[in-house]
């Protein structure tokens, strides 16, 4: 792989590349008008009222996934910028071919970062889990019986990486403008992408690899796929024509979105008063690890605001030293000889893991957390079952009619998406429903099932 060609600022599917024809940077580049796509998109902004660890939260203390968003592009920025200077540092070369490669490096993985989640379904992570149990329980036997292995595959291990692929780069025949999804580069593209695989691949292709834990499209994208990963010449990983090696850059993504949970979900849980702040606040004082005779300038007046001092110190740390593992590794990332999560190679990895697991154990695993998490799978199985059903319902009912009505236009086949296949009907409909936030997702199941009836007008 090749840096000229990573970093290319062809907009998908087909535009040119845009080249910098002048000695100065530009006032707005490419990749910043990535980043500015997904800020104004529809599917950005309803990730504010979406879970990162706290379902529908009654408090403004804890992140929702827009915050989450936010936070992981401003960390991914730092470390794209630090890790792009430190490779041009190590290769004057470099530097020659691509004069504002740092800076490039930054805005891609910040545009990458801020677009991570912009697929997941509602209820956070619980929610991938309630569409894949939906689909391989019984109740959705009659649909999915005529899918191939793979497009089953698709529904059953259900992920919001592979739809956030298709939020970016699928357009609805009636909003077709020539382009498609948000437009973007394809260097954002193939950052975005951590799992550069379909959800089926062959046993003896994997290596067990971090690009392998999940995989990155549905079907109904494997062609668009490869189109990206052949425009910015990613090294194919095995015969399957769309499993690919990682763009380097995605390393970083995954980087950003590991420190900021690790660190800031730790953050919630003490702020929501599930841990003990003396206990938490020790435990982040470890990880930074400072000498004992550094002089101390602040006094604090709240351990909220040590916390906040502690953890955009931590972040920093974080930061410089995940940009040298990335830089020690570039070249091998280049041949596809290196595919390991880069935090895990810290000093402080034990201590991160420590955290992450008192994370688990008393916030993911909370009771108000798991009580609306476990109604999530109720709430979203529902409403893929109703709309399922009436979608394929051969009587055509009333009942039917009635809950089609209620889908836009552009998630229903009518029209110019008449003659869609079963499969790709079945995906227009997760489209619908993981674009809910969770509050619409919980009232329109209490809407259909006549449990709250809207108030009139």
């Amino acid at each position: 792989m090749s840096w000229s060609r990573l970093l290319s600022r062809r907009r998908y599917p087909a535009q040119p590349q845009l080249h910098v024809v002048s000695d100065a940077a530009p006032v707005r580049g490419a990749f910043v008008q990535d980043y500015d796509r997904v800020v104004f998109s529809s599917a950005f902004r309803r990730l504010q009222r979406q879970a990162q660890n706290v379902p529908l939260p009654e408090t403004d203390f804890v992140h929702t996934r827009l915050t989450h968003s936010l936070e992981t592009a401003c960390v991914g920025r730092s470390l794209g910028r630090f890790g792009g200077r430190l490779l041009m540092e190590h290769d004057p070369a470099l530097a020659g071919e691509l004069p504002f490669f740092d800076a490039d490096c930054g805005d891609i993985v910040a545009a990458a970062c801020l677009a991570h989640d912009i697929g997941n379904p509602p209820f956070g992570h619980a929610g991938e889990d309630a569409v894949a149990a939906y689909f391989s329980s019984p109740a959705a036997e009659p649909f999915v019986r005529t899918l191939s292995a793979a497009q089953r595959t698709d529904l059953q291990h259900f992920g919001g990486n592979a739809a956030g692929f298709r939020v970016l780069t699928h357009t609805y025949p009636a909003h077709s403008s020539g382009t498609a999804g948000l437009g973007l580069t394809y260097a954002t593209l193939g950052a975005f992408t951590k799992y550069p695989r379909p959800s089926q691949v062959e046993a003896g292709d994997q290596t067990g690899g971090a690009s392998e834990k999940k995989f990155g499209h549905f079907q109904t994208e494997a062609a668009r796929f490869q189109h990206v990963a052949q425009d910015l010449g990613l090294l194919p990983k095995a015969a399957a024509p769309d499993f690919y090696h990682r763009h380097p850059l995605a390393f970083l993504v995954e980087a950003a979105d590991d420190i900021c949970y690790r660190i800031i979900d730790f953050e919630d849980a003490l702020k929501l008063g599930l841990l003990p702040p003396a206990e938490g606040l020790q435990r982040l004082r470890v990880i930074l690890a400072d000498p004992a005779d550094r002089p101390r300038t602040v006094q604090w007046h709240d351990w909220r605001e040590e916390l906040g001092y502690l953890r955009a110190r931590l972040i920093g740390k974080l930061v410089a030293e995940t940009a040298q593992v990335f830089a020690r590794h570039a070249p091998a990332m280049l041949t596809g000889d290196y595919d390991d999560c880069l935090i895990q190679e810290l000093e402080c990895w034990p201590q991160l893991q420590e955290i992450q697991q008192l994370s688990v154990q008393h916030l993911y695993r909370s009771q108000p957390v798991l009580q609306i998490e476990a109604a999530g799978f109720e709430v979203l199985a529902g409403l893929l079952d109703a709309f399922l059903y009436a979608t394929f319902d051969p009587a055509a009912s009333a009942r039917s009619r009635k809950l089609l009505e209620l889908l836009p236009a552009h998630h229903r086949a009518t029209g110019a998406q008449a003659d869609l296949s079963a499969y790709e009907q079945i995906i227009l409909l997760t489209d619908y429903v993981g674009t809910l936030t969770d509050q619409n997702a919980l009232s329109l199941f209490r809407t259909i099932k006549g449990i709250d009836l809207p108030k009139g007008f």
